[in-house]
């Protein structure tokens, strides 16, 4: 329950079907999306936070609820809770297993006949040529009303001392070492060369995680080398009037999209140096492959600075470009649209559900394990990333 994009997507979908008519558990720990389960009406069933994955005491939890409650499907967000699930509920009850995964690659030892929902067309494909029997794309769904260029957002850069004229470039994101790091640090050197350059220009940071001193260093380097133009702000339980108040957006995945929903010019941030600013001529490779990239690893920053250079000087690209943003979330990415498809799974793993055989069981198991010794051999060389499936190794994998 930490905030990230695949957690606030089960929320809000959750809630959305629970709107249409239809009870919904989450079952999970406590932690910073609490609050925002609460707001959306959800029945929050807490189980432990320091627990092996998978783990047999949440297997039992979920088996109890599924026997207690009557419940139709069980749905895991990732790999670990898609395993609780089925060699829980699934293997002692026969009930459905649906599984969502929001990371950039799928583990393979994922059992190939559960129904599976991913973010990108181009995993989507991957994970049919890989035999996966159901697969089902929904893209990280936004809710336009609650996000949207109607969002107050003033009271953000009074709060933390950034000018009102400033051209405020926001991003939001966990403070990750995998996937964000990188990013986030060349954000900053950017931003502070900028300044220094005499742009009128802010960098807010709203996030918190492992990497967040790292991060802090180099902010802390971009302001001591000008004004200061670099803002960490910690975590924000509602992230919003950081977006509203922003000029410019950068992210990937879901907190692209969110970005885009406020009417912000987004520039798509990647690995290995890739930044990339979302116009009509590069939106539909970001609808295949999702809202984000890989570089060639080597000129990062001079990426993002000529980006930069250019929407910062001219107030109506980023006017165009934050109405062709906010028109885009509006047709393609409503969470109405997601519910309904999710709700279409449901259905379909409902009526197809099967007993599993012991030979998928056998290679989910033997997978799994293979994946835990070399994640523990990682660990004792240090070498060991700390999400394994957002890692730049699993994407090339």
């Amino acid at each position: 329950m930490e905030i990230g994009g695949s957690q606030l997507n089960a929320i809000e979908i959750s809630a959305t079907v629970q709107a249409l008519g239809h009870r919904v558990l989450l079952v999970a720990e406590d932690g910073q999306l609490t609050p925002a389960a609460e707001r959306a009406g959800l029945e929050h069933i807490r189980i432990s936070d320091r627990r092996k994955y998978p783990s047999l005491s949440t297997m039992n939890v979920l088996v109890d609820l599924v026997r207690g409650r009557s419940i139709d499907v069980v749905h895991g967000y990732e790999w670990p809770p898609v395993l609780d699930g089925w060699l829980g509920p699934h293997l002692r009850l026969r009930t459905p297993v649906v599984a969502t995964v929001m990371s950039m690659a799928v583990a393979p030892f994922l059992p190939k006949s559960v129904p599976l929902i991913v973010g990108t067309e181009r995993l989507r494909e991957q994970c049919l040529l890989r035999r996966f029997a159901h697969v089902t794309l929904i893209e990280p769904p936004v809710d336009i009303h609650s996000n949207s260029p109607s969002f107050d957002g003033r009271d953000f850069r009074s709060h933390y001392g950034i000018r009102s004229d400033a051209i405020l470039i926001t991003v939001v994101c966990r403070l990750a070492r995998e996937l964000k790091l990188e990013g986030l640090l060349s954000a900053c050197r950017v931003v502070g060369q900028l300044a220094r350059q005499g742009a009128n220009v802010h960098l807010a940071i709203v996030g918190d995680g492992p990497a967040r001193t790292d991060v802090e260093h180099e902010a802390a380097r971009a302001n001591s080398l000008s004004a200061k133009a670099v803002t960490l702000t910690g975590a924000l339980e509602d992230p919003r009037p950081a977006y509203a108040a922003a000029d410019i957006v950068l992210g990937m995945g879901g907190s692209a999209l969110r970005g885009m929903a406020f009417a912000k010019p987004l520039v798509v941030q990647g690995e290995a140096g890739f930044w990339k600013l979302c116009d009509q001529s590069s939106a539909s490779m970001f609808l295949n492959a999702g809202w984000y990239g890989v570089g060639d690893g080597q000129n990062g920053d001079c990426e993002l600075k000529a980006v930069l250079d250019v929407l910062v000087r001219s107030s109506d690209m980023r006017d165009r470009l934050g109405k062709f943003s906010r028109e885009l979330v509006v047709a393609r990415f409503s969470l109405e649209h997601a519910a309904e498809t999710q709700l279409s799974v449901y259905e379909q793993a409902v009526q197809s559900n099967q007993a599993t055989g012991l030979s998928e069981y056998a290679r989910t198991l033997w997978g799994l394990g293979l994946h835990k010794a070399k994640r523990r051999i990682a660990r004792m060389r240090g070498t060991a990333p700390a999400d394994d499936f957002n890692a730049l190794a699993a994407l090339k994998s």
